[in-house]
């Protein structure tokens, strides 16, 4: 990027666009956008070099993350789609970690998925135990969530 008087405004020389697969959590992002941010870091720096860098101008405003804090990492079953909670789930893997409470106890979520969409709850959220290896979990629309349970841990509160 060339440099200008604002912040994460001046023209691009090059850019890659990537998919997200729908199983990717951040921390196989990160990896795999830094084996191709080198790469393309590399091809930026011959252009430069050769004086046959581009200059594109950035379409739009910058935009700017917030900061993450442990309250954005709290499920909100009832309130959320089932996409909105696994793409929370990913977004902080290996960050933090998604959690909720369950019988008293944090229960830090890292990986979900998707099992069914059967309507055997009677509230908005409840916890089924599947075995003693898995929680199935229901949010506000109806799916199905399998948890590990080796992932819960003592209350934090």
């Amino acid at each position: 990027m060339y440099m200008d008087e604002g912040m994460d405004t001046g023209d691009m020389i090059l850019k890659k666009e990537v998919f997200i697969e729908d199983n990717e959590t951040t921390g196989m992002l990160w990896e795999r956008l830094s084996k191709m941010g080198g790469e393309l870091l590399v091809e930026t720096l011959k252009k430069v070099e050769n004086d046959i860098a581009p200059r594109t101008k950035q379409q739009g405003e910058a935009s700017y993350a917030p900061m993450l804090n442990k309250e954005m990492a709290r499920i909100d079953w009832e309130n959320k789609t089932a996409s909105e909670i696994k793409n929370l789930v990913r977004g902080l893997n290996p960050i933090m970690g998604a959690y909720s409470y369950l019988d008293g106890k944090k229960l830090k979520i890292w990986k979900i998925e998707r099992i069914s969409n059967e309507d055997f709850f009677e509230t908005h959220l409840e916890f089924k135990e599947y075995s003693k290896k898995f929680l199935d979990i229901r949010c506000r629309n109806n799916y199905l969530y399998r948890q590990k349970r080796r992932n819960l841990c003592k209350s934090k509160r």
